[in-house]
């Protein structure tokens, strides 16, 4: 075709000659420009157009809030997504219209490219409009990949992977992409900036263009009469069609905010964290290729890149191949019929990967513990902030979180209740306290004291008091149920407790020296027992710090002691944090512990 026969095919699907009275809006002549928007007869069939603009615009609406409290940064984009989620009136309700209304557009794009290709709308001189169309769908499935990652949590992040993944297996031009894409070697804070921007300002532009191109051309040539009534006279679109358009805007805008209240707007997964493994999934309109990956095996990436591609293709090539001016669906069963089984095919694809994570057990699982974690961060980011350094940081805001992570990784395997290798006394909530001091004396090689050790066995090990028993005259080796307790006082009264009883610890710290315990003992700062450790300031926040140092100090168990030290591994500042959670263990009961959460 010569440059002057493209010319004329153009204009004649750009600005075609309308005639009035015709199927077409009707024309002044001079310059195209219709008289009077028309359809061929007032109808359900003519409103997806309409629709689909009010879905563009609550897309603009709902996006420019949602950008108001967004910061594209890996450090602040989960904070900001879950402030809006979790703590902005409802936040949630926006940012769900706005996710579940990108869906709403997929569909009803889908319908109207369906509906046009059922009605032939696409043959001559509607090329153009089609192919518009086109591109429109494709904008739109673009706009989804570009704001799924923004989110930066798990959920978004992976997903992203894969998408990249895919594209960068382009031959030739696949390592661009991804470095344009990423703005570098890995994903990063030009990662989210370029997406952000391609999302709210390229996309955006691009989409607006475009839509009033479509419009603009579909108007000239009007509205496609049903096969059944070509010829009819076209009628105006105010008030029978223009009311047919606002009832069917309402309802789609009901049926989307009702869905969105009834699924509480839409999850938000755990921050993005390249380190911990996730089961990602796409969206539910790209669940087809995600599917057809897996079935694909070894060839998943040619198949992801080139199904897609052929499937645009066919859409393309329809109005040049289907050239016969016959628009009735029995007539063209030969092109309808591969568009009929392509979309089956996807359909089926889709429901069997759904279905097929429905019946795994393991995924499920993993789901529900990813779906806790998210709740306990979000929590935890409602209620103390989220850190400067970023989500990754969260549970750095816990009550005592440095603490409890040294806890659990470097003393409970030896003194926690439940652990199967405890070597050592347990140590829990309710350490410390008069109860615990009175138990240990009476039995201290007992298994939750140093029953589990070494020296716990042996004939140096400490002996149980003793205690007087009914009728018997107390002794220097007996003690009455009142003297142990003043004993225990004393002992209680060394770490520090503010409820200590400074009367009875007076007595204790008599009878200390009275009934034998200062031959093996010290309460004195800085003096080392006899043969036992000196008790000076026991269990207070300064002497845990001592001991975790280096228990095997002169003043604590010397060579008895089977701990090893930690002066060398932990910092002064962590052992002070680790003696701070064991003193606050003193008082604390299992209702407090629990409501710490889990690490």
């Amino acid at each position: 075709m010569k440059v002057g026969g493209v010319g004329a095919w153009l204009r004649a699907r750009v600005r075609p000659v309308a005639r009035r009275g015709s199927g077409l809006s009707g024309s002044t002549g001079g310059n195209d420009e219709p008289v009077i928007s028309t359809v061929p007869r007032p109808s359900f069939a003519y409103v997806a157009g309409w629709v689909l603009v009010m879905l563009l615009g609550l897309q603009a609406v709902t996006g420019a809030a949602l950008a108001a409290f967004y910061s594209p940064s890996t450090t602040d984009a989960w904070a900001s997504v879950a402030y809006l989620q979790d703590q902005i009136s409802l936040g949630w309700l926006v940012r769900g219209l706005h996710f579940h209304g990108a869906s709403a557009l997929v569909i009803v794009t889908g319908l109207h490219l369906v509906q046009t290709a059922v009605w032939g709308a696409y043959k001559k001189p509607r090329e153009v409009v089609w192919w518009l169309g086109i591109v429109l769908l494709l904008l739109v499935l673009a706009f989804a990949i570009t704001g799924y990652v923004l989110r930066w949590d798990q959920a978004g992040y992976w997903a992203n992977q894969v998408e990249i993944g895919i594209a960068a297996g382009t031959p030739v031009v696949g390592g661009a992409i991804k470095q344009l894409a990423l703005g570098g070697n890995d994903y990063g804070n030009l990662t989210l900036t370029r997406f952000y921007a391609l999302h709210v300002a390229v996309l955006p532009s691009i989409v607006t263009l475009l839509v009033v191109m479509h419009v603009v051309v579909a108007r000239r040539h009007g509205a496609t009469a049903h096969w059944a009534h070509d010829g009819a006279a076209a009628v105006a679109r105010w008030p029978q069609q223009s009311f047919r358009n606002v009832i069917a805007m309402a309802l789609v805008f009901a049926v989307l905010l009702g869905y969105t209240v009834q699924t509480s707007g839409i999850d938000l997964a755990a921050p993005a964290d390249p380190t911990l493994a996730y089961d990602a999934r796409p969206l539910w309109y790209f669940r087809w290729l995600f599917g057809l990956r897996h079935l694909a095996g070894s060839a998943e990436q040619i198949v992801a890149m080139a199904v897609p591609g052929l499937l645009v293709g066919f859409f393309i090539a329809l109005p040049l191949i289907d050239k016969k001016p016959e628009r009735k669906p029995t007539a063209r069963l030969m092109f309808l019929g591969p568009l009929v089984g392509v979309l089956a095919i996807i359909a089926g694809l889709t429901v069997m990967s759904v279905m097929a994570d429905r019946g795994d057990e393991a995924l499920a699982k993993r789901e529900h513990e990813d779906a806790m974690r998210s709740g306990r961060l979000r929590a935890i980011a409602a209620k103390y902030g989220v850190p400067a350094t970023g989500p990754l940081h969260l549970k750095e805001q816990l009550p005592m979180y440095r603490a409890r992570t040294l806890w659990a990784t470097r003393c409970a395997d030896c003194h926690d209740a439940t652990s199967k290798e405890r070597a050592g006394p347990i140590i829990g909530v309710g350490y410390g306290t008069r109860a615990s001091i009175k138990a240990f004396l009476l039995k201290p090689s007992a298994d939750e004291f140093w029953g589990r050790t070494d020296f716990g066995k042996t004939e140096d090990a400490m002996k149980p008091v003793e205690l007087a028993q009914a009728g018997q005259e107390p002794d220097a080796t007996h003690f009455t149920a009142a003297e142990l307790d003043d004993v225990v006082e004393v002992l209680y009264a060394q770490s520090g407790a503010r409820d200590a009883d400074q009367t009875k610890s007076d007595r204790g710290k008599k009878l200390f020296g009275e009934k034998g315990c200062s031959d093996c003992h010290s309460l004195d700062e800085g003096v080392a027992g006899g043969s036992g450790p000196g008790l000076a300031r026991t269990r207070s926040r300064d002497w845990y710090t001592s001991y975790i140092g280096n228990p095997k100090a002169e003043i604590h168990m010397g060579t008895k002691s089977e701990m090893p030290a930690f002066a060398d591994e932990l910092s002064i500042v962590d052992r002070d944090l680790l003696a701070e959670y064991l003193v606050w263990l003193r008082t604390a009961t299992k209702a407090d512990l629990d409501r710490l959460g889990p690490l």
